[in-house]
């Protein structure tokens, strides 16, 4: 199972594929059939801190989306089952990530990260922090003090997390990244220059005009509706919580090499 060094893309189509992080992945098809009704029909637990209005009213036009740029199975008919993210979709994500990410090496930019999963992306998370420090980035730190109806939002490795009962929480909110845009806003400090997160962390920063980036599963269409509108600039599909962590190593490790920060 283990890949060392930085794999080729085969290589890692190849382990999305093994570690089901893309291909036949655990989210059922009629998980992410209601996902994508349930924003449809305009619930806000599921627009991941954007503002959809009623531009995606029609759950078939959110699964045209999901199909493009996920890999799910196109087929309305298709209602219970399998259900799958195209790999080389996950890598094309990788890829434009980077791009960005080496943009923001090369702009020595103040950067923030922040995860919504932290059982499963607080390591991805971290490395890429660490490799763009290295870089010459800043690494945001976040103003002390925050909380939201959930929980308080901290810092841990370089990255906001929600804890919740001295548990880091898994949270779809775009609330805890208000609570850090507005905490720097009452504290005078300049906002960050990119955002590299995931749900609504990601979602937030983005429809409030910041540079964001972020991944997300095939269960979570409002990234994908963002990227296709313009709003976010890239979303990452992959399974966000497979079983272990360390899935995704070589996942980061191609990321990193891809945009020049592997010897930084």
């Amino acid at each position: 199972m283990p890949i060392s060094g930085t794999p080729s893309r085969a290589q890692l189509v190849d382990h999305l594929v093994r570690t089901r992080i893309a291909g036949d992945v655990a989210t059922p098809r009629e998980n992410n059939l209601s996902h994508y009704r349930l924003l449809a029909n305009g619930d806000r637990n599921f627009w991941l801190g954007l503002e959809l209005g009623d531009r995606w009213a029609d759950e078939q036009d959110v699964l045209a989306v999901m199909a493009e740029r996920v890999g799910v199975n196109d087929d309305p008919e298709y209602r219970f089952g399998q259900d799958t993210i195209d790999p080389e979709l996950t890598v094309d994500g990788l890829e434009r990530l980077a791009a960005r990410l080496r943009k923001a090496a090369e702009g020595r930019e103040r950067v923030l990260f922040a995860t919504g999963h932290p059982g499963g992306l607080l390591d991805v998370h971290r490395a890429t922090a660490a490799a763009l420090r290295a870089a010459g980035c800043e690494i945001v730190v976040i103003p002390d003090g925050l909380q939201t109806d959930e929980g308080y939002v901290m810092q841990f490795a370089d990255v906001a997390v929600l804890e919740h009962g001295a548990t880091l929480w898994h949270t779809h909110s775009g609330a805890p990244m208000r609570a850090i845009l507005t905490g720097f806003e009452r504290a005078g400090r300049p906002l960050p220059d990119l955002v590299v997160a995931d749900h609504g962390w990601a979602g937030y920063a983005a429809q409030h005009g910041l540079d964001s980036v972020g991944y997300a599963d095939c269960n979570d269409p409002a990234l994908f509706l963002a990227e296709a509108e313009g709003t976010l600039q890239v979303a990452v599909p992959l399974d966000d919580h497979v079983v272990s962590p360390r899935h995704y190593d070589p996942m980061t490790a191609y990321l990193l090499a891809a945009a020049g920060l592997t010897d930084a």
